[in-house]
């Protein structure tokens, strides 16, 4: 319940630099010291201390208020009986806000229930505790009214309202309503090494890499604790290939077979670094475990100096499509990539690749049935514009232009994983791990050169790409 202050006659004062979560009581002048803060010589007070406080300005917390933001603002407050028609309390201390632990603990769901208490020979006549919800929270009343503990400890990191009377023998009463919120729990940060995989369960093409990222950096001078990390992390496929991880950075590892993953390949990944000792006190933790599977080997390959792709299935041609590719100074890059997303539009423009608007290579334009493969912005897209360079001339500003119907036939064949190559461009080289896949540009020795297990270790990263798209 709210006691207005027109009602009760309750004076608020504001004061500051207090913390922990404390509703203590002031004392009388011939009582014993309250905190120095919440004194008073003209009547007794109920003095608030709140550690955490909610989000917002204002002074009062009536009930309700608490999810709407209205409560909060303060350090301390102390609520004073003001003599007139009420008696004073004397000498009593009304009320003590604390948690198991003692008032200066922080109060948390590991630190005990709430307890009010008033001193002898003051009672508690009501006391009324609610979550954000407006929910109450159960609590029992115990020697002879002057204690009252919830009934199980708060959550932590809640807000609560608290609405509390108490009654003195000799008539005198007071009412005060607060809130705050609990501390939230202390959590240790989490030393256990762990390690992410992706991508995500499903079903995708024959490029398709198992990626790693760990909890905790291990760097390339920590040769024995990386070969342990490697070690620990399985992959196991059917039918069997050859294969190994390589580390792209000091949290990241990338696996792939030698030559691409063979059609229907089941593929599972799992850790075993699960309490495993890594050195330095630091120890395994459990990961969750992957299983992926491979579709059809579907492969196309981009000759832009023929300007023409051709798209196979397991081998057999299933169709030749006439391209454009990157012009002079907008080359497409060279070399093997991977089908990264599907996005049926996406809007492109000139200024993302540093062409200024106005000028005559300026373009802003909707393209539809885009197969994204790099994240720089490289697709292969619908560019109805420049059907009539389509076969003849690359006309691009890096990405592969087909025909609408070639494109949507393109973007319902492949799936994420799937293998685009593009031969005779005259563009930079794919770089192996900073603009999507381009771990197949590394051969087989390159590659095992990067695990940790291998004679040589180390590994091979590309130089930094811009992300832009490109038409």
């Amino acid at each position: 319940m709210t006691v207005s202050r027109a009602r009760r006659g309750l004076v608020w004062r504001t004061l500051t630099g207090v913390t922990g979560v404390l509703l203590a009581a002031a004392a009388a002048p011939d009582a014993a010291p309250g905190p120095p803060a919440a004194r008073s010589a003209a009547s007794p007070s109920l003095a608030v201390r709140v550690g955490r406080v909610l989000d917002g300005a204002g002074p009062d917390c009536p009930a309700g208020s608490l999810r709407s933001r209205q409560c909060g603002g303060w350090h301390e407050q102390t609520v004073r009986a003001v003599p007139g028609g009420e008696r004073a309390l004397g000498a009593a201390q009304l009320a003590a806000l604390t948690t198991a632990s003692g008032p200066a603990g922080p109060l948390t769901s590991a630190g005990g229930p709430l307890r009010v208490a008033v001193a002898a020979p003051a009672r508690l006549t009501d006391v009324t505790v609610q979550d954000a919800h407006g929910r109450r929270i159960a609590g029992t009343a115990g020697e002879g009214g002057a204690v009252w503990r919830t009934a199980a400890p708060l959550r932590a990191g809640e807000p609560y309202a608290v609405h509390v009377r108490a009654q003195h023998p000799g008539g005198g009463a007071v009412g005060v309503t607060l809130a705050f919120r609990t501390a939230p729990e202390e959590r240790l940060p989490d030393e256990r090494l762990t390690a992410e995989f992706g991508p995500g369960s499903g079903t995708y093409g024959a490029g398709q890499v198992i990626t790693a990222e760990l909890s905790h950096p291990v760097p390339a001078a920590q040769r024995r604790r990386r070969a342990l990390v490697e070690g620990a992390l399985e992959v196991t496929s059917r039918p069997r290939v050859e294969g190994s991880w390589h580390w792209v950075d000091d949290r990241t590892l990338h696996y792939r077979p030698r030559s691409f993953w063979p059609a229907r390949t089941e593929v599972a990944v799992r850790s075993g670094l699960e309490g495993v000792a890594l050195g330095d006190g630091r120890v395994g933790g459990p990961s969750e475990p992957l299983r992926i599977g491979i579709g059809d080997r579907v492969e196309a390959v981009t000759d832009s100096a023929r300007h023409r792709m051709t798209v196979r299935r397991n081998g057999l041609l299933l169709r030749t499509l006439p391209v454009t590719t990157g012009k002079e100074g907008f080359r497409t890059r060279s070399g093997i990539k991977v089908v990264l997303r599907k996005e049926h539009k996406v809007r492109m423009r000139g200024d993302s690749i540093g062409i200024r608007r106005g000028t005559s290579e300026f373009y802003d334009l909707p393209v539809y049935w885009a197969t994204r493969v790099t994240w720089s912005g490289e697709y292969v897209h619908a560019a109805p514009w420049s059907v009539e360079a389509q076969g003849e001339e690359n006309v691009s500003h890096g990405c592969t232009g087909m025909s609408t119907e070639d494109a949507r036939w393109f973007f319902g064949t492949v799936r994420e994983g799937d293998i685009v190559t593009v031969v005779n461009s005259g563009g930079p080289r794919m770089t192996p791990f900073d603009n999507g896949f381009g771990d197949w540009n590394l051969d087989w020795s390159h590659w095992r050169a990067g695990s940790a297990l291998s004679p040589a270790g180390g590994s091979a990263a590309g130089a930094p790409s811009p992300l832009h798209p490109m038409v």
